[in-house]
């Protein structure tokens, strides 16, 4: 079956509509290459065709990229190298057709979509919110490997490509135009009549092909000349570096390949992108960031229960309780889909502060120019205040957002579910507090849940939903389908105290307590972990939470799972100072107008049992307490069933807490150290501090039978553990 459909119009423009089969992308894969070639030969031998038009036939995507399930077959370094060899050869003889073809482009984009577009001759796209550009190869350890490297700097610069291709971000339509990797920017309702028009131009040689880039003095100095383009390179290079601590090499290859084009010439370019290309495709980091792709695809398809699953509920109607930043932030994210959101609070003020949040949402998409100024008017109108329960009587969720503590919420469960409708359901965005313990409160457990938002919401891509074994799937599968609307990877926990995020990041914070407790310094702890891969260190990141917040989640955790989970001395004599952090401009750190980045308030060693007498820590020693204590209790979370498989714990732990990416997550973790060391490693530290360290007998177990939690280590297959829904 072919993957596009021809069309030669009278006036001799061929119309390509490019439309894989059973896909809900085009991505291209072999049997699109395979077309392309015959494509690009029958285009070649018809004398009749004078211009072609692409287009995509799928709604929203024009061509999203490489088959990255084709990607994690390859073995050999020399095969991914082959393969990149030749979709560049493939992109040349498109690029060298005796006729322009025009690029009609709708929606994504992107990596080798990019690539096929910049090898048209002139490129036009639609003025469209899902209209994105971009080569996230960088997300998968990768980088572009069909001749992005060398096109792209031609077209719009070094600095524009740089950006572009060592951070992987999206490049939206108007910034496309902007730096000249577009040629036209039209309404999605003419884009194929001007594609036509504009390929008839160029035919007749009306119009030239793409553009000229508008280059400045700035551009001559720094692209045009070795000195100036020496400056630019070493640069990224330095910020690479400190952004990525050496941890991921495709940027630092993207580098190495695009000055190889420079330097040397686009042939030379070409064949050290491949080479590099080939490197990448079976590194360590691209098989773990591989991994979580593929882990988070599924998750998408994943209803959140075993088994059959009914249709999810709509949600139309949101009601929001509590107007702080989690609440105003949810609020935000569910106007963005559509969503008609109640936000309540009892103060007049905080509901004001709550609606002003979630403008400043709106704002910042305003000022990136995502949304026009008429879509931020009708973003502002879906979310209303109010200080009494006006507006939930047709509400479909109710997500509360409150203070955390018990009495409060089950105050707050009993009020609001008297004034929601009796099918609506109920959601608890806690973050540590059993959900079978606030539905005690209830009149409907089947319809209480958790939806546990991480912050700030707008930007954390991760929603961990609590199940009770009371909860009623009907109820599951709705917030799972609205948590993935809403753009949030979602995964279904059982209910238990911390539930899994919370309870592993806890234990991970608790060991830098105890190491605070024995003298360890607190910037030499911080660089520690970001060196591990942490995106911050502990200490850092308690200020940011909030003391008070992490005082109330040691005290949960202690309570429910006694001296495995003993409190730091540190940590409770800070809090007990009055200091809760960023938020209060009092933590570890300083917050004062004069304070330097990342200067720790001298004072506070006053506080800490060994004052400011600090011990000199082996680096690899605060890494290996903290992170055998979070993937011990990421595999006692999974024994006990709180975890359905350990899929959901790599997933959560990566988007949720930080866990570095390019490690996979905590399961991949031990995989790739082997339990047996792993366990052995335990033992080691459990002998010096007993109870803290005490290997989950699971994991015992794995280590004695040699089993694996991911036996494909490449695509990230069924797990070997699964539990069940309701444990």
């Amino acid at each position: 079956m072919s993957t596009h459909s021809l069309e030669i119009r009278p006036d001799g423009i061929a119309v390509v509509t490019l439309d894989v089969p059973g896909e809900a992308v085009n991505v291209l894969g072999r049997a699109v290459r395979e077309d392309f070639a015959a494509l690009f030969e029958l285009l070649t031998n018809d004398e009749s065709v004078r211009g072609v038009v692409l287009r995509s036939g799928k709604p929203d995507s024009w061509i999203a990229g490489a088959d990255v399930g084709e990607l994690a077959t390859i073995r050999t370094s020399t095969d991914a190298e082959r393969l990149s060899r030749d979709g560049q050869l493939l992109l040349d003889r498109l690029e060298s057709l005796r006729m322009p073809v025009v690029a009609a482009i709708h929606g994504a984009c992107l990596g080798g979509g990019l690539e096929t577009a910049l090898a048209c001759g002139y490129r036009i796209i639609t003025d469209h919110p899902r209209t994105i550009l971009g080569f996230p190869e960088v997300k998968l350890g990768l980088i572009p490997g069909a001749g992005g490297t060398q096109r792209l700097p031609q077209l719009v610069g070094l600095r524009a490509s740089l950006d572009m291709i060592l951070t992987g971000k999206n490049v939206y339509p108007r910034k496309a135009l902007a730096i000249g990797l577009v040629d036209e920017l039209v309404h999605p309702a003419i884009l194929l009549d001007i594609a036509v028009t504009r390929a008839l131009e160029l035919a007749d040689e009306k119009r030239g092909t793409s553009s000229t880039r508008r280059r400045g003095l700035v551009d001559f100095a720094l692209d045009d000349n070795p000195i100036g383009r020496g400056v630019v390179l070493k640069k990224a290079r330095e910020q690479t570096l400190a952004r990525t601590r050496g941890h991921y090499p495709a940027p630092l290859a993207a580098l190495d390949v695009i000055a190889a084009g420079y330097d040397q010439g686009d042939e030379h370019g070409f064949r050290e992108e491949a080479r590099r290309f080939g490197e990448l495709v079976v590194s360590p980091v691209a098989r773990e960031l591989t991994f979580l792709f593929f882990a988070s695809n599924e998750l998408k398809k994943d209803p959140g229960v075993d088994g059959d699953a009914p249709e999810p509920l709509p949600v139309d109607k949101l009601a929001v309780l509590g107007a702080g930043f989690m609440g105003a932030g949810i609020a935000a994210v569910a106007a963005l889909q559509g969503t008609l959101v109640r936000l309540k609070d009892t103060d007049a003020a905080q509901v004001g502060r709550g609606l002003a949040a979630a403008r400043d949402v709106f704002a910042e998409r305003l000022e990136k120019r995502r949304i026009t100024k008429h879509e931020f008017d009708d973003l502002r109108s879906l979310v209303g205040g109010t200080m009494d329960y006006s507006g939930f009587a047709n509400a479909d969720l109710c997500i509360e957002a409150v203070f955390e503590d018990v009495a409060v919420k089950q105050q707050v469960l009993r009020e609001a579910e008297s004034k929601l409708p009796a099918d609506a359901i109920y959601a608890s965005n806690t973050s540590t507090i059993p959900i079978g313990e606030l539905a005690t409160a209830s009149q409907r457990p089947e319809q209480v849940l958790g939806m546990h938002f991480f912050s700030p919401v707008p930007r954390m891509p991760l929603l961990e939903v609590i199940v009770t074994p009371r909860t009623g799937v009907a109820a599951t599968v709705t917030a799972v389908a609205y948590g993935k609307k809403l753009g949030k990877t979602v995964i279904v926990v059982n209910d238990g105290p911390g539930f899994y995020t919370t309870r592993t990041l806890a234990v991970y914070m608790n060991e830098a307590g105890f190491l605070l407790d024995d003298g360890a310094d607190i910037v030499a702890l911080d660089a520690a972990m970001v060196d591990f891969g942490f995106p911050s260190g502990p200490i850092k990141l308690l200020d940011d939470v909030g003391l008070d917040v992490a005082g109330k989640v040691a005290a949960v955790l202690g309570e429910a799972f006694g001296e495995r989970m003993p409190r730091s001395r540190s940590l409770e004599k800070v809090l007990a100072a009055g200091r809760t952090g960023r938020k209060g401009k009092s933590g570890f750190y300083r917050y004062d107008a004069r304070a330097r980045k990342g200067e720790v308030d001298p004072s506070v060693y006053e506080l800490l049992p060994t004052g400011a007498q600090r011990a000199t820590y082996p680096v690899e020693e605060m890494q290996r307490r903290l992170v055998l204590a979070l993937v011990n209790e990421a595999v006692r979370c999974l024994e006990e069933g709180i975890l359905r498989s350990p899929r959901d714990g790599d997933v959560g732990a990566v988007f949720g807490i930080g866990f570095p990416p390019f490690r996979g997550g905590p399961f991949r973790y031990i995989d790739a150290v082997g339990a047996a060391e792993v366990v052995r490693r335990l033992e080691e530290l459990d002998a010096r501090f007993p109870r803290r360290f005490s290997p989950a007998p699971l994991l015992e177990r794995m280590a004695h039978s040699g089993a694996r939690f991911h036996p494909d280590l490449t695509r990230g297959s069924e797990p070997s553990f699964r539990t069940r829904q309701g444990g």
